[in-house]
């Protein structure tokens, strides 16, 4: 996996979103078919299982973590990362210290209303990608985030 020392930036505005809980993208909506793209890499990642999200709206897509992990890496249960439906397509993650630091910089993502509250202090919502660049950057921060809960290093994950 790639590693960063900083982020390129987002191009453009940074979309709106709702300043409170349920937190959504509101505009700038990830192409259907990236979103889809996205999601079959997120699924196939090893010891992860596929649920709906313990903490989302309806509709919202889960990655649970099924054994082992960092406790400080979910949102709730062993869910660390999830997938908002088709209408936002931007998603919530708990990332490390680094990554987190490094996606709010570049503009790719905005901490959580509850983070550091109800919430670790990590959780982000990553903006939906909108191309094939933003895929793969949003792509590496799921698999930071992925790295993250399961308590390996970047370089050690298994293959997905």
């Amino acid at each position: 996996m790639q590693q960063y020392t900083h982020l390129p930036s987002r191009l453009g505005p940074k979309p709106r979103t709702t300043p409170r809980t349920p937190h959504q993208q509101l505009d700038q909506t990830s192409p259907v078919a990236l979103q889809e793209r996205l999601w079959q890499r997120m699924a196939s990642l090893a010891g992860v299982s596929v649920r709906p999200s313990g903490i989302a709206l309806p509709g919202t897509r889960a990655l649970w973590l099924e054994q082992g992990g960092n406790p400080e890496a979910f949102m709730v249960g062993r869910e660390f990362a999830h997938l908002h439906p088709a209408d936002d397509g931007s998603l919530h993650m708990i990332l490390d210290p680094h990554s987190h630091a490094l996606a709010i910089a570049g503009g790719w993502a905005e901490p959580h209303p509850l983070a550091g509250r109800f919430t670790a202090a990590t959780n982000a919502l990553v903006y939906g990608p909108r191309d094939e660049a933003e895929l793969e950057l949003v792509w590496w921060l799921v698999q930071r985030s992925y790295s993250y809960a399961s308590g390996l290093p970047p370089e050690r994950l298994p293959a997905s």
